[in-house]
């Protein structure tokens, strides 16, 4: 008969755990492994150029814009997508730096949002940050008066010349201050001052400008008058007079006249003919058509250019030729010829 051993239960036990523990092993060691990671907080930060803008009309986009930066840090190093939204105003775009439109938009605060995600599969992380920026109230847009300068009227050469403004209108409150300025002349009275006197001489035939510049109002607030100097008419001027002469002799006297309107192309020529107390009637007419003939027909002159005049009886024929200049007053004929300064004696004797 066998004799059972005591040990052996043990060592069956010991085996049998053995084996266990190898298949399970095994098993385990076919089975995937997973791994979980931990995402920790984006770092988002959101910072703007200015935080008080003014909208105000006239100033431009660039006085109502803000520019907005957005920084954030994933320590995954995943990429991060940016989303902005506004209270009040426009951006329009998706990116780190945008710009901010709050153009038009009354006065007050108005926030600015930003949304930052990062994406790694399934898992997000994601965080969100703002600002506020302040419309400010526009400031009343300075006004400037209404000045009116008074152009002087009646000008005349070499005389002076009064320029004067009024002003109104305006902000309230404001002393306006006068400062004026010419193109030609000399202010020789009332500068600082709403008038003012302008010494005109040697400036016939030139434009003089006036300017007056309102001070007080923080702008450019001016008016001007310009007025123009006439030139000063040339006197009509008696060029000869003779008594009742030989045909030759007047002709000769007539083409000197003519030589000297030729040189002013604009000059009028007057033929005042003055009758003899003695002239039958027609005889002074038949005098006036003889020149006029001569000068027309025979010197070319042109007949639009001859005035002629009939004068009142002397004791001896008398004829005068005037050159009037354009713009002259025109020569009269005068009944009392001792007060004609006519160079010749009583008797009709040309000097």
């Amino acid at each position: 008969m066998f004799r059972l051993n005591r040990q052996l239960p043990v060592r069956l036990l010991v085996l049998a755990w053995v084996t266990f523990g190898i298949l399970a092993s095994a098993v385990f060691a076919q089975q995937p492994v997973k791994t979980s990671s931990v995402f920790t907080p984006l770092s988002l930060d959101l910072t703007a150029d200015s935080s008080i803008v003014s909208a105000c009309p006239g100033e431009g986009n660039s006085a109502s814009r803000v520019q907005l930066n957005a920084k954030a840090n994933a320590s995954s190093g995943q990429p991060i997508r940016y989303r902005w939204s506004t209270s009040a105003g426009k951006i329009d775009a998706e990116r780190t730096t945008v710009t901010w439109d709050l153009s038009g938009l009354e006065p007050g605060y108005y926030q600015a949002f930003v949304h930052a995600d990062a994406r790694n599969g399934e898992e997000v992380c994601e965080a969100l940050s703002s600002t506020t920026v302040l419309v400010n109230r526009c400031a009343p847009r300075p006004v400037c008066p209404t000045a009116v300068i008074a152009c002087p009227d009646n000008v005349v050469a070499d005389a002076p010349l009064k320029f004067s403004t009024t002003v109104t209108g305006g902000p309230a409150g404001v002393a306006p201050l006068y400062n004026w300025t010419v193109s030609a002349g000399r202010i020789v009275q009332g500068q600082g001052t709403s008038s003012i006197t302008v010494d005109t001489t040697g400036l016939t035939g030139q434009t003089v400008k006036a300017t007056v510049s309102i001070g007080g109002y923080n702008l450019d607030c001016s008016a001007s008058c310009a007025v123009s100097i006439p030139v000063a008419a040339r006197p009509a001027r008696k060029f000869d007079e003779f008594p009742d002469i030989t045909s030759n002799d007047e002709k000769a006297r007539l083409d000197n006249f003519m030589i000297e309107l030729k040189t002013d192309p604009t000059a009028t020529a007057y033929v005042i003919v003055y009758p003899s107390q003695r002239d039958q009637t027609g005889d002074v007419q038949k005098h006036k058509r003889r020149i006029v003939d001569y000068l027309v027909n025979s010197r070319g002159f042109d007949a639009r250019r001859i005035v002629t005049l009939v004068g009142p009886p002397r004791p001896n024929v008398l004829v005068e030729l005037w050159n009037m200049p354009q713009g002259a007053n025109p020569p009269t004929a005068i009944d009392n010829f001792s007060l004609l300064n006519r160079g010749a004696d009583d008797s009709g004797k040309a000097p």
